[in-house]
């Protein structure tokens, strides 16, 4: 089995071998253009005169070839004729009649020259072709980097899709065992016939496993979200942002086996986006607390609980030993009976409270780097599945005491108050709103309307209302 770092070396050939491949081809264009702009070259050598001269000579000896002695007779009369056809006919000037002085600007002597260029056909132009348009490969060097990186693109989706996939069918090989022991059913797709039980390909990164039938809870859901190697550009932009593959676990709690609590321990950076985005750690546990102290477990690891004495126990000494032994594959532990996802905006603030669920929710790094090669990462984040399990037992098991439960069920009473009192507030802008628009709507009517009785009782109505809108409430009391 190949390791990433020789997959990264021969798909960095290739791309070289592709640019050298592009560069000859168009250096061999550029010299092809030298040799066809010039098609007239085998011509160069002949000398136009020395053509004509010779076409000229050979006629003259051809003509003297055929001609027969002629007589004294004959020559004189070829004499005669010739001084005949050299006689040059003048004839009178048609303007000799009219008179000079009748005319001004008249000369006598001018004479009329013909328009030459009234006899000039039309002029001929060449279009100049642009080197662009010409047949030569040095126009096309463009289309050829576009061709080459469109192969190296496909090699590198190929590529990656493969490696993804047998990341995924390692991972599940690997689990299948263990899952098929904790769950009566591994691999449901929902249906009620399932014929091929496994891993369902969501995409070319993402893998999902459904596994239920187990006491504690109603289902769990094993998510795979791998790099999208698949992607050249997703893999450079890793360069500058690197980040993992990783194993989702989300576990649906029954109502009855989880208690009334929230509590999230990860990694300073998560911990910081689940405050920005989460909204039940945003509502109930927003601050952060250093795990050093108390549980003794790596330095960039920070809690967030709603009720100290949930995180103490469940956060017992087989949890933190675990996560002191594999602090990089532990990237979140976040346990919620109000879990909603993330944040809505205010764009799309809803007008009744979400749907809560009892979940937890693990999410593990995948330690492929550093030249480990599947299954040894695989094997090093087996004890962080497993912990799944545990906790999920733990949790059942717990409850919390009458005192911190009260506070649990006070602050859960607090936040929905101040959700009806959110939405009270905005039902009434937008009643107000649309009151309003319904006056702008009838006043504009009015206008629109020729009678001027109808605008003057409206205005005195209007202006009626806004009297009454004006004067100070009063109370009646009796007495």
């Amino acid at each position: 089995m190949s390791s990433p770092v020789d997959r990264s070396h021969w798909l960095t050939i290739f791309a070289l071998t592709l640019l050298f491949v592009s560069y000859n081809i168009a250096n061999a264009g550029i010299n092809h253009l030298d040799i066809e702009d010039n098609e007239f070259a085998e011509f160069e050598d002949f000398d136009v005169d020395d053509v004509v001269g010779g076409v000229a000579s050979d006629q003259k000896n051809v003509l003297h070839d055929h001609e027969e002695p002629s007589t004294p007779e004959q020559d004189k009369e070829a004499a005669i004729a010739d001084e005949d056809e050299a006689t040059v006919e003048t004839e009178d000037n048609e303007f000799e009649h009219v008179d000079e002085d009748e005319y001004e600007g008249y000369e006598k002597d001018s004479t009329s020259k013909p328009d030459l260029k009234l006899n000039e056909g039309p002029k001929i132009t060449f279009a100049q072709l642009p080197a662009h348009l010409r047949s030569n490969w040095e126009s096309y060097y463009l289309e050829l980097m576009i061709l080459a990186g469109l192969v190296l693109y496909f090699f590198n989706f190929f590529l990656g899709r493969s490696k993804n996939q047998r990341i995924a069918e390692t991972w599940y090989s690997a689990f299948k065992g263990p899952l098929l022991e904790k769950f009566a059913l591994v691999g449901d797709d929902g249906k009620l016939e399932n014929s091929q039980p496994g891993l369902m390909k969501e995409s070319e990164n993402v893998y999902l496993l459904w596994c239920s039938g187990r006491t504690g809870c109603e289902a769990v859901l094993f998510e795979l979200r791998l790099l999208k190697r698949q992607d050249l550009v997703a893999m450079v932009m890793n360069l500058f942002r690197p980040q993992q593959d990783q194993v989702h676990v989300k576990v649906f709690m029954n109502d009855s086996d989880m208690d009334t609590f929230v509590m999230c321990l990860a990694a300073k950076k998560t911990a910081n986006r689940f405050v920005r985005e989460m909204a039940d750690i945003s509502v109930y546990c927003p601050e952060k607390k250093s795990a050093v102290d108390k549980f003794g477990l790596p330095a960039n690891f920070v809690l967030m609980s709603e009720i100290g004495e949930a995180s103490s126990t469940l956060l017992d000494v087989r949890v933190c030993s675990l996560i002191n032994n594999i602090p990089e594959v532990i990237e979140s532990i976040h346990f919620s009976d109000q879990y909603s996802g993330p944040k809505q905006t205010e764009d799309t603030a809803p007008s009744k409270m979400p749907e809560v669920k009892k979940m937890l929710i693990f999410n593990f790094n995948l330690p492929l780097k550093n030249g480990k090669s599947i299954v040894e990462a695989v094997e090093i984040i087996r004890p962080a599945i497993m912990l799944t399990f545990h906790c999920i037992d733990r949790v059942k098991r717990f409850r919390l005491s009458k005192e911190f439960k009260a506070k649990a069920e006070k602050n859960r009473q607090k936040v929905e108050e101040a959700f009806l009192k959110s939405t009270h507030a905005a039902r009434a802008e937008a009643a107000a709103a649309r009151r309003e628009e319904k006056r702008r709507l009838e006043k504009e009517k009015i206008l629109q309307d020729d009678d001027p009785e109808k605008q003057r009782k409206w205005e005195e109505k209007e202006n009626k209302r806004l009297a009454k809108k004006r004067m100070p409430k009063m109370k009646a009391i009796k007495v």
